[in-house]
């Protein structure tokens, strides 16, 4: 049987295999290092980025749930300076692609950071749109369309040639009314689904399991919520889609390619398994091979609705 070729394009970026990290799950990559070279997967997208350091929210602020957790860790990073002095350099010792994810409390936060970021050389900047937007009374960037494509623009006037991926919240009515906003603004690709807003209560204490009361929920359990969305942007715009959400085996990672997205993110389960993101990437060739396909590629968009 023939071998599978397993480049796939995002955005003109290519990845040698459509496995990514998921933002906010690999750190900067140092401590999974240790268990394999970064360079068997297809890129890194970084933990979350922000103009000035953050501590994040107190703990508790990660919880287990059925099939999945709930976090507010609340963007806990270094400042986008510290990555682009010792975290970038770090990766670049790897034959992966680098994508850079930010958050911003204004417009002007994103396009401060995306300027810095593209001087620096990464392959492609996240634009987490989740975010509080300080200046429309805390309203979060991704629930609103017209905020949406405003972080979006700002975002894509300051990155240079590096191409804009804006991730999107599921945490919405229509998600395709957010996904068509940003295209028309602008952006390169698209990533979703963020965390699903969650809640856990301890039923002696009576007090909520994490300290912020609520958080994202991520893991197994939102994977259909994802097929469902990536499915549904993919047929509203044109941009090629990062899909994520769940994903822990091949078959998860193909059922979201055939929805429609272009490549993956492996995000939770790298917390129960370091090795994860290469067994989805094996799964995707055996899948890709039993179906008799040349490339893996060929899955994106193929599903066959009823």
């Amino acid at each position: 049987m023939p071998d599978v070729n397993m480049q796939v394009d995002l955005a003109g970026v290519t990845l040698k295999n459509p496995v990514v990290v998921a933002s906010g799950t690999f750190g900067f990559g140092r401590e999974y290092s240790q268990f394999y070279s970064l360079g068997e997967l297809g890129g890194i997208c970084a933990k979350g980025l922000t103009l000035h350091p953050r501590m994040g929210n107190p703990s508790p602020r990660i919880a287990e749930t059925p099939m999945g957790i709930l976090n507010s860790v609340g963007l806990e990073n270094p400042g986008v300076d510290a990555f682009i002095a010792e975290g970038l350099p770090f990766l670049r010792k790897f034959d992966t692609k680098v994508i850079a994810n930010i958050s911003g409390n204004t417009p002007e936060e994103y396009g401060i950071m995306c300027e810095k970021l593209s001087d620096a050389g990464v392959d492609m900047i996240e634009v987490n749109i989740s975010c509080p937007n300080v200046k429309a009374g805390g309203l979060a960037y991704g629930t609103r369309p017209e905020l949406a494509a405003e972080v979006t623009e700002t975002a894509k006037k300051h990155a240079g040639n590096v191409p804009v991926m804006v991730k999107l919240s599921p945490n919405v009515t229509d998600i395709t009314e957010i996904a068509r906003a940003v295209e028309g603004a602008g952006a390169d690709a698209l990533s979703l689904i963020n965390t699903i807003r969650g809640m856990r209560i301890d039923i002696n204490t009576r007090r909520p399991v994490l300290r912020m009361n609520t958080g994202g929920l991520s893991g197994p359990a939102v994977l259909p919520v994802a097929v469902r969305m990536v499915w549904e942007v993919f047929q509203a715009v044109r941009l090629p889609i990062l899909g994520m959400g769940g994903v822990s085996r091949g078959e998860d990672a193909a059922q979201l390619m055939l929805a429609g997205a272009s490549a993956v993110a492996v995000g939770t389960a790298l917390f129960a398994d370091p090795f994860a993101p290469l067994a989805v990437r094996d799964g995707l060739a055996e899948i890709a091979q039993r179906q008799g396909l040349s490339a893996v590629s060929e899955l994106t968009g193929g599903v066959r609705p009823w």
